[in-house]
């Protein structure tokens, strides 16, 4: 495996979250991303970790729901704004921010932060579900089917907050890439605005390898280029430890190319992989594949 030296040292930050999904676990993702051995697999690359540990959530048992429609947002907002800060404070420090998640609902913060230190930028999202739910809209109340809509400042002034500015991205900067999964009202805005969406069918009529270049051109610009990866973008058969499956995703080999593309591109300057669960998991395999994912997105290659 060839060893990629030169770029900026990591800073690891976890999101201990679960408030914002419909199933129990995914709050234990970054302890089994870790436990998968992340730390050092990214310095065999020439790239120090500094580990910042996890910004806790909240138990949802012990606290109060709010309102239906936005299930736990005080408490999601509370994380959120410290993972804003973390994310924030590494790129102040000339650190690359990977965030692990938790449940997509963190990208609110990490999003957020970016736009804190650079101004709005742009975004590859990952996901077989396009998570542009907006309260009136959601069918469950679920945060983690709203982030991308909050990120484009679509989803209402609950979700403002002195830690950030929205809209941290817009939408010619935003690509969204394996989607098979969409509620109707979600499919209605997206057509309505001007985002880069490819689904799985468009991979597979035009191949990743043009889809994910396309949408890097689509998000590159000024600012911020972030890449957000949900694991149930893949394929449930080899990451099977994720909230809400969909089959068809992506396979083991397009997911690697999409990440080796997005490091051989050099545009992207902060990633985040969300969604792992290891109580759905089978025997921490979800996690060793995002660990594999984010050393392809950093720069590991075969030669």
């Amino acid at each position: 495996m060839n060893v990629q030296t030169g770029g900026r040292p990591v800073a690891l930050i976890g999101a201990s979250l679960d408030l914002g999904a419909g199933r129990r676990g995914v709050d234990m993702g970054p302890s089994a991303i870790r436990y998968a051995g992340l730390a050092p697999r990214i310095e065999r690359l020439g790239r120090p970790v500094f580990d910042w540990g996890n910004v806790e959530g909240a138990v949802p048992e012990a606290t109060e729901v709010g309102s239906e429609r936005v299930r736990f947002l005080a408490p999601i907002k509370q994380a959120c704004e410290r993972v804003a800060q973390l994310v924030a404070r590494s790129v102040e420090e000339g650190l690359q921010p990977l965030v692990l998640g938790g449940d997509h609902s963190v990208a609110i913060g990490t999003l957020g932060g970016l736009s804190r230190a650079y101004g709005p930028g742009g975004v590859l999202w990952i996901d077989a579900h396009g998570d542009v739910n907006r309260p009136e809209t959601s069918p469950t109340g679920n945060v983690h089917g709203m982030p991308l809509a909050v990120a484009l400042g679509l989803a209402g002034p609950e979700f403002e907050s002195e830690a950030w500015t929205m809209p941290a991205v817009t939408p010619e900067r935003v690509a969204l890439v394996g989607v098979r999964s969409l509620d109707p009202a979600e499919a209605s805005l997206l057509s309505d605005l001007d985002v880069e969406v490819y689904t799985m069918s468009d991979i597979d009529r035009l191949g990743l390898e043009r889809v994910i270049r396309q949408s890097l051109r689509h998000i590159a610009g000024s600012g911020f280029v972030h890449v957000s990866l949900d694991m149930d973008a893949l394929e449930p058969d080899i990451a099977p430890g994720v909230g809400t499956p969909v089959r068809g995703g992506l396979s083991y080999r397009e997911a690697h190319l999409a990440m080796e593309l997005v490091a051989e591109s050099g545009l992207v300057g902060s990633l985040e992989l969300v969604e792992v669960n290891p109580i759905l998991d089978n025997e921490n395999e979800t996690a060793k594949l995002a660990v594999e994912l984010i050393a392809s997105a950093l720069g590991a290659r075969i030669l």
